[in-house]
């Protein structure tokens, strides 16, 4: 590798860059997990949780991964035995339902292209014959990281009510949450998952679920082994501002001040600043004579473009060039999708002058990788930015 200077450029689809204030909040003494001090953080950022998932729900915080925050959705409200309907929508999403069927739940999943979104239709087709209310769950990946799909969970939902059916609803948000417009009370979602190190522009290692009355009263019931992910003992010792056992308390240093950083901003005009830099982004992927993979309008992904190369193009090897050449990371294809995109991500603590670059990059690295290209597509990303 070839020695570079100036800042690295991280542009995966998260772990995300972390601003400077975030990381001298997190530099700070840690302090008495069982003093007054920390208390106040702890009532302060359970507070700050609610308006990013758009709840006045209970927000439970794990010292965990967002892998983590699957299985406490999973396990604090389901049975063995518990059937759940989910939908292929890319590698996350399939990983999710392997976690399902391990834990000891039957799984009916949906297939999937990989290019589009958890069908509304087809949930309705498969919860209005269930009469028995069989299905207990239904798991939507709202933003697949690997494929740079929105899933249309309102109309998941709506395709729920129609149907009639009372099963809970679960969304896995990981790649979305302070990203993308996401609503846990409006849209009727019982458990939302959540990680820290991708619109909250955290380092990895908390975990999150937002949690409806109605996943609170399955939890009474529900009969899949769980401690550590017990939400009861957690929410019943935040009431006081802490936790049951050790809190990541560096880590919520740097959420409270990623929290402030959301709210100074405004969250509107955050998810209006991912739409932007996406739309940029696609009007780039096209200009170069490449197709984003997505396949819906409806449900480009705010966070991240997953950009298609040529079957004679290897994506691992436009990847290796720009990173050698360039200092950037850029997202490998995960899956069935290996070796064939590369992605690009666009969240978190991002602007449009780290876009140009992050795209200058990209056209650059294309060419040096003998990918036949159109240059003209860091302009047509600069025309879209200058037109707001």
């Amino acid at each position: 590798m070839p020695l570079h200077t100036g800042r690295h450029f991280l542009q995966i689809p998260g772990p995300t860059n972390v601003p400077d204030e975030v990381l001298a909040a997190m530099s700070a003494p840690t302090i008495d997990h069982r003093g007054p001090e920390f208390a106040a953080l702890g009532h302060e950022v359970l507070a700050g949780l609610g308006p990013v998932f758009g709840t006045t729900q209970p927000v439970v915080v794990y010292p965990g991964s967002g892998t983590g925050a699957w299985e406490a959705a999973l396990t604090n409200t389901l049975s063995p035995g518990d059937t759940v309907l989910a939908f292929e929508t890319g590698h996350f999403a399939t990983l999710w339902q392997e976690m399902a069927t391990r834990l000891g739940l039957r799984v009916e999943f949906v297939p999937g292209d990989w290019r589009h979104g958890a069908d509304p239709e087809a949930a309705r087709e498969r919860l209005a014959p269930d009469t028995e209310h069989a299905i207990k769950a239904v798991c939507v990946v709202h933003n697949e990281t690997s494929t740079g799909v929105t899933s249309r969970v309102p109309d998941v939902r709506r395709a729920m009510d129609s149907a009639g059916h009372p099963a809970l609803l679960l969304v896995d948000t990981i790649s979305s949450l302070g990203s993308i417009d996401y609503r846990h009370d409006e849209w009727g979602v019982d458990v939302t998952v959540g990680g820290s190190q991708k619109g909250l522009m955290l380092p990895p290692g908390l975990g999150f679920n937002a949690v409806s009355e109605k996943a609170l009263a399955a939890s009474r019931s529900a009969g899949l082994p769980k401690s550590y992910w017990d939400w009861e003992p957690i929410m019943a010792t935040n009431r006081s501002g802490f936790w049951p056992y050790t809190p990541a308390t560096n880590l919520l240093y740097g959420l409270r001040v990623a929290l402030r950083m959301l709210d100074e901003e405004g969250l509107a005009n955050v998810f209006a600043r991912h739409q932007r830099h996406a739309a940029a982004t696609r009007a780039a992927v096209r200009a170069w004579g490449l197709e984003v993979l997505c396949a819906d309008e409806r449900e480009h992904s705010g966070s991240l473009t997953a950009v298609l190369v040529p079957d004679e193009v290897d994506a691992d090897e436009v990847r290796r060039v720009v990173l050698e050449r360039f200092d950037m990371s850029l997202g490998a294809g995960l899956g069935r999708l290996a070796g064939t995109v590369f992605r690009i991500g666009h969240l978190g603590h991002f602007n449009d002058l780290m876009l140009a670059g992050t795209l200058s990059g990209v056209q650059m690295g294309l060419q040096l990788a003998g990918v036949k290209i159109d240059p003209a597509g860091v302009a047509a990303a600069l025309a879209v930015l200058e037109q707001q």
